[in-house]
């Protein structure tokens, strides 16, 4: 699978990717610091039955939710949901209800978006007992510093090198996401047992060389697919969003679960599309995953497909595939981050052979790193 490609070492998207792991760490540990004044926030509010807590940001800040929030809503009973602040803004009677207490957790590599500060004041509008958590990487963010002047909100800070400077969220979304994790499952996702996970990430950093190689074959992929199920959805989202931004488009990327993908999004499948699928870890659901697999290397119309495992099978073993680095055994939580490392990584390379420059992807500049153009239409309702 070598190539000739000119690696991104240069860039702050590789850099960015590769200083996930000790992002993490760091992340865990100031929030373990900051543990009693997290706890007196929020422990009032957990009390409530009631609260509805909504994990909320734009773009790949969304995708956080998509992600966690099936977990956390089973891990702590919790009434969690994830949607995105271009949802909030545009149709706030939908989500917000004057009457249901309400904990909003805003995800912001920035903050400056205007549709994640536009949601803090909706939600303020509408909500009666409404309150905010803000996990940010820019202390200079209006998000950050309208929360830090709240007396209903608290604003957790990420490490400064996480404030991406590439165009697409790397670093940011994935410390964001761990954090956010420590916070409400502080018993699962801490800086003792996530040290596996980020040695885990780091060893597949490392196996990727000086990212020259593309993990999944040099081929002319036209169409990437990537497939997930529950959380990891989530992740095959955030996934193929890096293929689209890193390479301007000029590879069209989808996303689907296993299940989903049947009914009718499969029919995009030609002799120039890759399927990435992330294969779950949970016995149930690896089923369904596997399944789908074994059905699309029958048909043998992808031009190529991949299976993204921490364990083998039959299945797996019977083309392509990338088995994790060995480990104990992770919840799917955990493995979405391995997963998305990989899924940087290709979008990186990606966007290399095809002669664009990664930190700054569209040349016409009408795709920007905090989106611009947005008019905030005053909530009457």
């Amino acid at each position: 699978m070598s190539t000739t490609h000119t690696s991104g070492t240069s860039t702050w998207t590789e850099k960015e990717i590769r200083q996930q792991p000790t992002s993490w760490l760091n992340s865990l540990k100031n929030i373990e610091g900051l543990r009693n004044g997290i706890e007196a926030f929020l422990a009032p509010l957990l009390q409530n039955n009631d609260l509805k807590i909504i994990l909320t940001g734009a773009g790949t800040s969304a995708f956080i939710g998509d992600i966690i929030a099936p977990w956390l809503a089973r891990h702590t009973g919790k009434n969690v949901v994830a949607v995105p602040t271009t949802d909030l803004v545009t149709n706030p009677a939908d989500y917000l209800y004057a009457e249901q207490p309400t904990l909003l957790v805003s995800f912001a590599r920035s903050g400056n978006s205007p549709e994640s500060v536009a949601a803090v004041d909706v939600a303020n509008q509408i909500v009666q007992h409404c309150h905010h958590l803000v996990i940010t990487c820019n202390e200079a963010g209006c998000l950050y510093k309208n929360a830090v002047n709240s007396d209903n909100a608290l604003a957790l800070l990420m490490p400064a090198e996480t404030h991406d400077r590439g165009f697409a969220m790397t670093s940011s979304i994935t410390t964001m996401m761990v954090s956010c994790l420590a916070v409400f499952a502080a018993d699962v996702i801490n800086s003792t047992t996530f040290q596996d996970v980020a040695t885990r990430s780091e060893q597949i950093i490392a196996s990727q060389g000086n990212f020259s190689e593309n993990l999944f074959g040099d081929l002319p992929f036209k169409r990437v697919v990537y497939l997930g199920s529950g959380g990891l959805q989530g992740a095959a989202r955030e996934a193929a969003l890096k293929v689209l931004e890193l390479t301007a488009g000029k590879l069209a990327a989808f996303y689907d679960s296993p299940t989903g993908f049947r009914h009718g999004p499969k029919s995009l499948i030609n002799d120039e599309t890759l399927v990435v699928l992330m294969v779950s870890s949970h016995p149930y659901t690896r089923q369904y995953d596997l399944d789908l697999l074994a059905e699309l290397r029958r048909d043998q119309q992808a031009m190529r497909v991949v299976a993204i495992s921490a364990t083998t099978s039959l299945e797996i073993a019977a083309g392509p595939h990338i088995l994790l680095p060995a480990a104990r055994e992770f919840l799917d939580i955990e493995q979405a981050f391995c997963f998305l490392i990989y899924a940087q990584i290709f979008a990186l390379t990606e966007s290399i052979k095809a002669g664009i420059t990664p930190d700054t992807p569209s040349a016409s500049g009408t795709v920007n790193r905090v989106v611009k153009g947005v008019v905030i239409h005053p909530w009457k309702g």
